[in-house]
């Protein structure tokens, strides 16, 4: 068991701080900060630059906590959170299927990461070295995963942003 989690971790966590390099240095064809801030700013992000370095961090930096097994939970959540920001931003109006830009990869990512969360990081992480895998794993740490990445992505999207003008219609 300890070898697959082993596998799932190191894939998504080193999946996730490549694209956490892309929006924060431009690596692997990445836009950079500057591009990735104004891919925010079309979303109506009051600060888009530090939106676009928080979410870039939340990747690089959760990707690497995943990968390495160094504070699981907390890499758990900086991942399901920018991904519950990308469904609720960009794929739930596609639906569910990726092929049509929905929401079934970035589900997906948030379910891993959150399941991680739950069940620890493994026997092969930093976590397990030093102690504490027993006291930060478990169904709990997977709910507040969950609860603690639906409150600020809440937060996220209704203060982050400018409130767009609702036209008035004539009576």
């Amino acid at each position: 068991m300890s070898y697959g989690l082993l596998l799932l971790r190191v894939v998504l966590g080193l999946t996730m701080s490549a694209h956490g390099a892309q929006k924060l240095f431009g690596w692997f064809g990445g836009h950079g900060i500057r591009g990735t801030g104004g891919f925010f700013g079309n979303f109506g992000f009051r600060a888009p630059l530090l939106i676009a370095f928080a979410a870039g961090m939340a990747e690089f930096g959760g990707g690497l906590s995943l990968a390495t097994g160094l504070l699981t939970p907390l890499g758990a959540l900086a991942i399901t959170i920018v991904m519950l920001n990308a469904i609720s931003l960009v794929h739930w109006p596609n639906g569910f299927f990726s092929s049509n830009g929905g929401y079934e990869f970035n589900l997906l990512i948030a379910s891993a990461a959150v399941a991680i969360a739950a069940t620890g990081p493994g026997r092969f992480a930093i976590d397990h070295a030093i102690g504490w895998d027993d006291n930060i794993s478990g169904l709990w740490w997977g709910l507040g995963v969950v609860g603690a990445a639906l409150v600020v992505t809440f937060l996220t999207l209704t203060f982050g942003r400018r409130r767009v003008a609702v036209a008035q219609q004539p009576a």
